[in-house]
């Protein structure tokens, strides 16, 4: 049975060598929700230097029309 309040600590994927680019937007994809609104870095893992980088290439992708702003 899992011990509670015992989690394992969520690793910032940007960190770790993965690229997020506002010209790929199925990558983007996994850091916006069904409603089109971006992720918490709570929920993604993210470090809150990465979690501003990718908040503005998600901005980006929407200004030039490769994501929408709302489903």
């Amino acid at each position: 049975m899992a011990e509670f309040g015992r989690r394992k600590k969520k690793v910032c994927m940007m960190c770790t060598g993965a690229t997020v680019d506002y010209k790929n937007p199925e990558t983007l994809k996994r850091y916006v929700n069904e409603k089109g609104k971006i992720v918490s870095r709570r929920v993604t893992g993210n470090c809150a230097r990465h979690q501003r980088y990718i908040s503005t290439q998600i901005k980006r992708a929407r200004a030039i029309a490769l994501m929408p702003y709302t489903r």
